[in-house]
């Protein structure tokens, strides 16, 4: 593999990880959240956090771009600020952060949704703080869950195009083993796209693989 199809693997999985901790606070708190307390409107909660999974991720990506170009909700703001997003590996974070999401928070939900509540009981009856259980209970008990979604999150990140290459294109600096692999297809460079997919396909297999196995009920 050359110099430069590797920089291209070694920046999407920067991108991958970045996107991955980026995901990780406000998916474990959605999946707490999902999983331990009912108000009105989780239904409407729960449709838009699964939103990105059905919907086409080139519709999602120009929601994105949409937000985040400089005459966008957020996007106007940013500007003010001097931060550029669109086009640059920020967005390209972002764009694999929204789109592994779902994934993290069902599986996390589910690992909340296994935990015995009557630990949390005890604990909170013994004077520990809602915090305080959550962190030394409800989290490491459901961490199998969430180590789970956190690589799926990450695959799905990993192998994210349409939201992608909306939000920052196939520029020298944004492109991503999936956009490579597009634009090399494109340009008749059918060895290098080869040699991409099977990078991804190897990485891809790797990461849910792990999944399933932290996912496994122990037995």
């Amino acid at each position: 593999m050359s110099s430069e199809l590797l920089r291209v693997v070694m920046f999407s999985v920067v991108m991958a990880v970045l996107a991955t901790a980026v995901m990780l606070p406000p998916g474990i708190a959605l999946a707490w959240i999902l999983a331990r307390r009912s108000f009105p409107g989780r239904t409407v909660v729960e449709t838009l956090v699964s939103l990105p999974l059905v919907l086409p991720p080139v519709a999602t990506g120009l929601i994105l771009l949409r937000l985040l170009g400089r005459r966008g909700l957020v996007g106007r703001w940013l500007d003010q600020l001097g931060i550029d997003v669109v086009f640059t590996w920020k967005a390209v974070v972002i764009a694999m952060a929204v789109m592994g999401l779902p994934l993290l928070v069902r599986a996390a939900r589910s690992g909340f949704e296994q935990v015995d509540r009557r630990y949390e009981q005890i604990a909170a009856t013994l004077g520990a703080t809602p915090s305080r259980v959550f962190l030394t209970i409800s989290l490491p008990l459901a961490s199998r869950g969430v180590l789970a979604g956190a690589v799926l999150g990450f695959s799905r990140a990993l192998g994210e195009f349409g939201a992608t290459v909306m939000i920052a294109g196939t520029l020298p600096g944004t492109r991503t083993m999936s956009t490579s692999i597009y634009a090399y297809t494109q340009t008749g460079q059918d060895t290098a796209a080869t040699a991409l997919l099977a990078a991804a396909g190897v990485t891809a297999f790797a990461a849910v693989f792990v999944s399933n196995r932290l996912s496994a009920t122990p037995s």
